[in-house]
């Protein structure tokens, strides 16, 4: 099998850039949305995907009219829930803290929030479900890591090394997995901010 297109787009710039917007619904910019629906226009989709947070939706519907791809909504592409954290800004939240929690969101996740491996099963479960087409996902930077963490094997410091800005397309190759209980693996074909 030659695998399928598996492209991995962050929503724009939202309301409230910069703070830790989780579960937050920010609200996109329109300059956000404008840049998703750019980066989309020469994909060729046959699924759209997005969350259901208002910043990956609606960057998801804008996508939708501009191809002619019914979009699908999935709140499992969601993003981390950084709990009581949830849309602070980084310099709001005790420094010692947020340090503990980027070098190991598994142990330190944020208070009443999501560790890694919530999310990291919640992305797989969604990954599992996906039919071999081409296939666009609208969704957000910590959903986008644990996509890597699924399908190219990275460890928890590996994705976090890998930079994320509002509207980046993550290109991958995906092969599903050949046997009962075996995951899909993939090959990154490519990075565009």
């Amino acid at each position: 099998m030659n695998g399928f297109a598996l492209y991995l787009l962050r929503h724009g710039e939202p309301e409230g850039a910069g703070r830790l917007i989780g579960r937050t619904d920010a609200q996109p910019t329109a300059a956000g949305i404008a840049a998703c629906v750019d980066q989309a226009r020469e994909l060729e989709p046959e699924v759209l995907i997005a969350s259901n947070l208002s910043r990956a939706r609606l960057a998801g519907e804008a996508i939708g009219l501009a191809t002619g791809v019914p979009l699908s909504i999935d709140p499992r592409w969601r993003e981390l829930d950084f709990g009581a954290w949830d849309g602070l800004a980084p310099g709001d939240v005790e420094g010692a803290a947020l340090a503990r929690f980027w070098d190991d969101p598994e142990v330190h996740a944020p208070p009443g929030g999501e560790c890694w491996s919530e999310l990291f099963c919640r992305v797989s479960g969604a990954i599992g479900d996906l039919a071999a087409r081409p296939t666009l996902i609208v969704t957000h930077a910590g959903a986008m890591r644990a996509a890597l963490a699924v399908l190219c094997g990275f460890d928890v410091r590996q994705t976090w090394a890998i930079d994320l800005p509002y509207n980046c397309l993550l290109s991958l190759r995906v092969w599903p997995g050949s046997g009962l209980g075996q995951r899909p693996t993939a090959q990154i074909a490519g990075l565009y901010p």
